[in-house]
């Protein structure tokens, strides 16, 4: 009796041993799996939906419904300016499209700077910032860099004529003026080497008066900016005696004392006396 007493004992220590080993093992196998489960929802990144070509387009190209198409992007990396509702996109409506104003490839998202306002052309007055004027300056292979000048590009403007008194001169007027157009053509995604007739700039009002007062009496040359280019220019003012080192040579009059003088016979002899000057 004794000895089935200790087989069961011993056999329901063995059972609750294994269920105890089992029991272990399911809690170990859920913990995985919920950390696991954590991981994959660690992984998944908000997104929001944002409006892409469905094909490449290039400047001066409408931009309607047809062209576009939407996409998931994580929030946190849609880039500025891009659209995510129609309502944005087209405000007035499908029928008032906008047009391309920079070389946009397939999948690449449509911002605002890449296109104009709904209804407008991309010519040069979509280009304008709110305050300032457009004016043409025109150049030709030397005084326009060559013909490397691009749209966007920043430039200087030198003037070269005679001053009142005849001196000609070289002068700094303007600097670091953005290029919006070059022989009618607003097209930033223009490439190779074109020699400039005209150039259009984005400037203010005053500034409008100093070119053309200056395009009228002289000679303008334009100097090209590098694009990380933020040195703040000091005017700058070159003659011709200035660019051949020669030095001018200023006369310095004098003034002397005036003397009066006569002249007597002393038998013989003629003396000069000095007497007061009476004039």
């Amino acid at each position: 009796m004794r000895l089935v007493f200790g087989f069961v004992l011993l056999l329901g220590m063995g059972l609750a041993g294994a269920a105890v080993y089992m029991a272990k093992g399911y809690i170990g196998q859920q913990q995985a799996q919920l950390a696991e489960a954590n991981k994959v929802r660690q992984a998944i990144v908000p997104t929001v939906e944002v409006y892409v070509l469905n094909k490449p387009l290039r400047y001066g190209q409408r931009l309607t419904l047809e062209d576009i198409k939407k996409v998931r992007w994580p929030e946190e990396a849609v880039p500025e300016g891009a659209f995510v509702s129609e309502e944005e996109l087209f405000p007035e409506g499908t029928d008032t499209p906008r047009e391309v104003l920079r070389t946009m490839e397939a999948d690449e998202a449509v911002l605002v700077s890449k296109v104009t306002d709904p209804g407008e052309n991309a010519g040069i007055s979509s280009r304008l910032s709110t305050g300032l004027r457009a004016f043409t300056i025109q150049t030709d292979v030397t005084s326009g860099v060559g013909g490397f000048l691009r749209v966007g590009d920043r430039v200087d403007v030198y003037w070269t004529g005679n001053l009142p008194e005849g001196r000609r001169v070289t002068r700094l007027i303007d600097t670091n003026i953005r290029l919006i157009g070059i022989n009618q053509s607003a097209d930033e995604d223009r490439t190779g080497a074109i020699v400039a007739q005209t150039v259009t700039v984005e400037i203010n009002p005053r500034q409008v008066a100093s070119l053309a007062q200056a395009q009228a009496t002289g000679r303008l040359t334009l100097s090209l900016v590098g694009v990380e280019d933020l040195t703040q220019v000091e005017s700058v003012e070159i003659d011709q005696n200035e660019l051949l080192g020669i030095e001018e040579k200023q006369v310095v009059e004098v003034e002397t004392e005036e003397i009066c003088t006569v002249r007597r016979r002393n038998g013989e002899e003629i003396i000069t006396v000095q007497i007061p000057c009476t004039n």
